[in-house]
């Protein structure tokens, strides 16, 4: 079946839907005919200007002010809905770092009410969006995030029709709180780009990719899936540059570099050694299985790790590329 077939008359939510991958994901969803398509999001500020964006598809378009920690108003928000995009998150490190119990409340708890509710709603399917950050975590953010993707994928001890799956993905560029528009602003204001550390280096996608692979797990992942996509990576020091260079036309632009920040690696995982013993790999994706579920002649045979270090680094011609095709530049 096509994805447009598969979406055709369905009622869809969207958790976290007034942020960048909320934008995102409506774009292409009115393209294909649903029933209804709900906003669910406790920023009153943003689903009022989401509204006025939108105004062309108000009829398809449904906002509900809510929070995830609410299980009594999401459960009613799902209630006729088939399909779940769950991205509502806290998701900034030094704030999980300084808050972590609100983190806790958002990620975790939040994550469990979402799942109870497609249970009890009988809904088709929920494809949680998750983070590199999630893998092998070191930081308060990583850490809820880790037990979202345990408590989205963990086998149910009664018979459940809801597939639950996961995506997993690095930085995506542009979004909200995104180091790019940081740097793009501090530029315009003249300030000098704090770099933690010159041999620091993040994953890239861009926002298109990461919801085709959204779709790609609606579609194709069974029930306790994750799909991870192949992504390059850059070095934070070079993204610094580029960006400096292009936007202020000078060669020296000032770059500093400030030093480790709480809960920040050096490099990020986007597969772990020990999900490698339960992945299947293809061109462009992983697909890391719930234990017990391959046989061994599935078994992926290399144990390396898939980092940010060891992926495909971008050059700064291929950066300035990139970000002006995603017109940052």
């Amino acid at each position: 079946m096509k994805l447009g077939s598969y979406l055709k008359g369905k009622r869809i939510l969207i958790t976290g839907g007034t942020g960048s991958f909320g934008h995102q994901i409506v774009s292409r969803l009115v393209e294909f005919d649903p029933d209804k398509i709900i906003i669910f999001s406790r920023d009153e500020e943003k689903q009022y200007r989401m509204q006025n964006e939108l105004e062309d598809n108000k009829d398809l378009l449904e906002f509900v002010i809510g929070d995830v920690r609410n299980f009594d108003r999401i459960c009613e928000a799902m209630k006729g809905v088939n399909i779940v995009y769950h991205a509502a998150a806290l998701k900034q490190v030094p704030n999980c770092e300084y808050h972590p119990f609100e983190a806790v409340q958002t990620n975790v708890i939040g994550a469990e009410n979402v799942r109870r509710s497609a249970i009890e709603n009988s809904v088709d399917v929920v494809v949680s969006i998750s983070t590199d950050k999630a893998v092998k975590p070191v930081n308060t953010m990583g850490m809820t995030k880790a037990l979202q993707e345990r408590i989205m994928l963990c086998k149910s001890s009664e018979k459940v029709a809801t597939r639950f799956v996961c995506v997993r993905y690095g930085n995506v560029i542009g979004s909200r709180g995104s180091v790019i528009p940081y740097f793009k602003q501090r530029i315009l204001d003249g300030k000098f780009l704090p770099i933690t550390d010159k041999n620091m280096t993040r994953f890239l996608i861009t926002l298109p990719e990461a919801i085709d692979l959204v779709f790609k797990a609606t579609m194709k992942a069974e029930t306790m899936q994750l799909f991870v996509k192949k992504m390059p990576a850059c070095k934070l020091l070079d993204l610094a540059r580029v960006m400096g260079k292009s936007l202020s036309g000078r060669d020296d632009y000032p770059v500093r570099i400030v030093g480790i920040r709480p809960g920040e690696k050096i490099h990020e995982v986007l597969v772990s050694e020990e999900e490698m013993r339960r992945v299947v790999e293809s061109r462009t994706h992983y697909v890391i299985y719930p234990y017990g579920k391959l046989n061994k002649a599935q078994l992926i045979s290399n144990l390396r790790e898939y980092t940010s270090d060891v992926t495909h680094l971008l050059d700064e011609n291929e950066l300035g590329e990139l970000l002006r095709q995603e017109r940052w530049l």
